[in-house]
């Protein structure tokens, strides 16, 4: 009779049984790492005051490059709004951000923010939440109940939703239209050349509040040609909103207009494995 793995008593069913056993533990592994059970999961978290410590120095770091790339342009710091992107850390690590000054997070996915930020934002009624990541039309009505900014438009089925969630919810939450700057294949986001069309939809048609643009630039290129691409079609549709700029580039993106910039490892530390994200 075959022996279980651990070497106890044997499966008392013979094969059939130690393989259903088997099947079982794999759909309890994957079924601890969606995105669901990893963001209830703890996380790097800040367990003792020195790790406190280093998070607040991270984002005085930041904030402090910040003030020098927008200061070397001639630009008002105040111009430029830090968005701290707490893909996969925990409440614990998020709170600490937010004792150290910061009051405007972004979340790659819903599913994680809902495990996360119904609380925090309970207790912490300035806290502003931005959607960074690609938005399912079968998530909007959630996503619109606990975010502030949906900064990831990208499609007309997906504006659609959008405007009827926020009439059914009667809540209006400004939004960017992502825009595929690299035109990428694999990249959410309208074509550059689409761009205009959809945005007149989403203002004239669809009465959105469209406040500006949004790009991730491939990471194969340097930045800068993408950014002032994202400033252009914003500046010939009248938006002035422009999210550009990540931990590696964000610099690059004040000096050519970026007013968010979204920020996740430079702030947080390394983040555990996981999908490409926009911060």
């Amino acid at each position: 009779m075959p022996r279980n793995r651990g070497g106890g008593k044997p499966f008392a069913g013979g094969l059939g049984t130690e393989r259903a056993a088997s099947r079982l533990r794999k759909h309890d592994f994957r079924r601890a790492n969606t995105p669901a059970m990893l963001a209830r999961m703890p996380g790097p978290e800040p367990h003792h005051q020195d790790d406190a410590a280093a998070v607040g120095t991270r984002l005085a770091e930041v904030r402090a490059r910040i003030a020098a790339a927008a200061t070397a342009v001639g630009r008002d710091i105040g111009e430029v709004t830090l968005v701290a992107v707490s893909k996969t850390h925990g409440t614990a690590m998020i709170e600490a951000v937010y004792r150290a000054g910061q009051r405007v997070f972004g979340e790659n996915r819903v599913q994680e923010a809902e495990a996360k930020y119904p609380a925090l934002k309970r207790a912490h009624p300035d806290l502003r939440l931005h959607l960074i990541g690609p938005l399912q039309t079968n998530k909007v009505k959630d996503a619109v109940a606990l975010f502030d900014m949906i900064e990831t438009v990208d499609r007309p089925k997906l504006a659609e939703a959008l405007a009827r969630a926020m009439a059914a919810q009667d809540r209006r939450l400004d939004c960017l239209i992502q825009v595929n700057t690299g035109s990428e294949p694999q990249k959410a986001g309208v074509a550059p050349e689409s761009a205009d069309a959809f945005i007149a939809l989403c203002r004239e048609k669809l009465h959105l509040p469209i406040l500006g643009l949004m790009c991730i630039p491939p990471l194969s290129e340097e930045p800068a040609p993408h950014f002032a691409l994202l400033r252009e079609i914003a500046r010939r549709n009248g938006l002035t909103s422009l999210s550009m700029g990540m931990s590696a580039d964000f610099e690059t993106a004040i000096r050519m207009g970026a007013t968010h910039v979204r920020v996740g490892t430079a702030i947080f530390g390394a983040r555990g494995t996981a999908a490409p994200s926009a911060g």
